[in-house]
This record gives structure tokens, C-alpha cells and sequence, in this order.
């Protein structure tokens, strides 16, 4: 079984203002059971450092995160993140799970909406391609929202694959940007298979691409019970993360799964030690 490592802080059940109520209110008791397990270990995510912050952001974004109550978990998620992915760099680990108090997708240069503070993602391919041999990497993102501060950021970079599951159909001139459109599936009958599928037909573009790591942007706030609802229920997520694994396994790559949006504690609960699961016994 592959190593995982799962990274949180307590702060994240106490602070997280990406809900309604605490959608992370049952943690970290509802992992006990797979911290059991000898290859799953649980790391406390730590501080981003303002040096790497500012690689990424326009120094203004430190005041302005300051400001702002929302983000009062956004170093130590960025932080997480930034250490999850250096740890699969150096083969510490094979795959990771990553708790966040406040997100990052929403985080360009200079602005952030949506309770996404620091662009997790972007600052830590920023340190990892300073600290190893890795360049490439891919995004996919099937939060109920685009990801639009990580576009924008990633634009420009070629050795970024960003596929995001939004609201609208995008492909740009050399292929490593691209966006599909799931809103017009929203509320079928059958949303469910035609989301997966939607999700299956695109990921040949990573092996394809050949990336050193892929990246999974979790957000289960597509549930037909939250706010960003496309009509899904939680076993389109479990199919999801069985195609995002038997990509990355296809590819002989890491993968590392970043929670985004969701609002609702029992969907926390009944989604995510299932997908830590799955990471640890597939």
C-alpha cells in the first residue's frame, strides 16, 4: 500500500469560514479509524512563509488577507499544501489529502473572493520547482466553481495543465487550458453519470501531457444539498476519486487531493474519510 499523508490543523474544525455552520466539525475524530492504518499518517499543516507568499502575490495581499476575518486559517492552508506537496516531491509520501480552513483557487495576483485567501496550489509548484527535478503539473479542479484565480496565475505556463469543471467550454491555443461545461448537466436525472463521464472523457489530456504530479481541487459544494449544487450526490465524488487515481496510476505519477467548497459538516463527514480511504487501499 502506498504511503499517504494527510495534512490539517486544528484551526481548520475551529475557523473555517468557508461554511454556513463548521463543516469540519467532525474532525480529526472521523479518522481515527484509517490513522490506524500503518501507511496512512496525519502531518499539522504549517505556516506559509511570507517569502513564498510573495513569489505569488502582489505584496498587497498580505495586508488585504490580514483584513479580512475570513481568512484567518489561510497561512497554515496554504501551508499544508505547500508541505504536502514538497513531501510527494522528495517520495515521503505517494498521495495526500489536504484539509484547508480557507481556499485558494479564487486567488489571482492581486485580488480573492469566496473566502480564498493565498493560491495554495500555485505557491506550492512554486516551491517544488525550486526544491526538485519536477516542472509539470496537473490541476483538475471539479469544485462547483471556476477556479479562476488559479488561471490566471497559471496562464501563461505551459507546464501547467488547469482542467476545470465549470460553467462554460474553453480550450486554449495549446491545449493546457481548458474548461468544461458541467452547468448545463446540472439537475438531470442522470447528472451523476454524466458528470463522471464528462470527467473520464477528459483525462487523457494528463497522460497525455505527462505531468510530474496531479492535483485534484475537491469541493464537494456540487452536492445537491449545498451551495454551489449541480444536483450530484456523494457517489459521483468516490467515482471521481477512483478516476483520478487510476490516472495518476496509469501515469506512474502522485496525486494530491486539495479539499475546495462545501459548506455541509455530514457531507464532510460521509465524503472525505471515504476518499482518504480510497487513497490509502487502492
Amino acid at each position: 500500500m502506498k504511503p499517504i499523508g494527510i495534512y490539517y490543523h486544528p484551526s481548520f474544525s475551529r475557523k473555517s469560514y468557508m461554511t454556513i455552520g463548521n463543516r469540519l466539525r467532525d474532525f480529526p475524530e472521523a479518522l481515527e479509524h484509517l490513522l490506524a492504518k500503518s501507511n496512512v499518517r496525519m502531518f499539522e499543516s504549517p505556516r506559509a512563509p511570507v517569502e513564498l507568499i510573495l513569489k505569488v502575490h502582489h505584496p498587497d495581499m498580505i495586508h488585504m488577507v490580514a483584513r479580512d476575518q475570513m481568512c484567518s486559517t489561510a497561512y497554515e492552508s496554504a501551508g499544508g499544501v505547500v508541505a504536502a506537496m514538497e513531501a510527494l516531491a522528495k517520495g515521503v509520501i505517494d498521495r495526500a489529502f489536504c484539509f484547508i480552513g480557507a481556499g485558494g483557487h479564487h486567488s489571482g495576483f492581486r485580488q480573492f473572493w469566496g473566502a480564498c485567501c493565498f493560491n495554495d496550489v500555485v505557491m506550492a509548484l512554486t516551491q517544488v520547482r525550486e526544491i526538485s527535478s519536477w516542472r509539470r503539473f496537473a490541476i483538475v479542479d471539479t469544485d462547483a466553481h471556476h477556479g479562476d484565480g488559479t488561471r490566471q496565475l497559471v496562464q501563461a505556463d505551459a507546464e501547467v495543465l488547469h482542467l476545470c469543471f465549470c460553467g462554460s467550454d474553453y480550450r486554449s491555443p495549446d491545449g493546457t487550458k481548458v474548461d468544461v461545461d458541467v452547468y448545463s448537466l446540472a439537475w438531470r436525472s442522470d447528472i451523476n453519470a454524466r458528470y463522471v463521464e464528462e470527467v473520464r472523457r477528459h483525462l487523457p489530456l494528463i497522460s497525455q501531457f505527462q505531468p510530474d504530479l496531479l492535483v485534484w481541487y475537491y469541493g464537494f459544494d456540487t452536492h445537491a444539498d449545498d451551495y454551489g449544487s449541480l444536483g450530484l450526490t456523494e457517489a459521483a465524488f468516490f467515482q471521481i476519486c477512483d478516476l483520478m487515481l487510476e490516472t495518476s496510476t496509469e501515469v506512474g505519477i502522485p496525486l494530491q487531493v486539495v479539499l475546495g467548497g462545501g459548506s455541509l459538516s455530514y457531507l464532510a463527514a460521509n465524503t472525505i474519510p471515504e476518499i482518504i480511504r480510497r487513497l490509502a487501499e487502492h
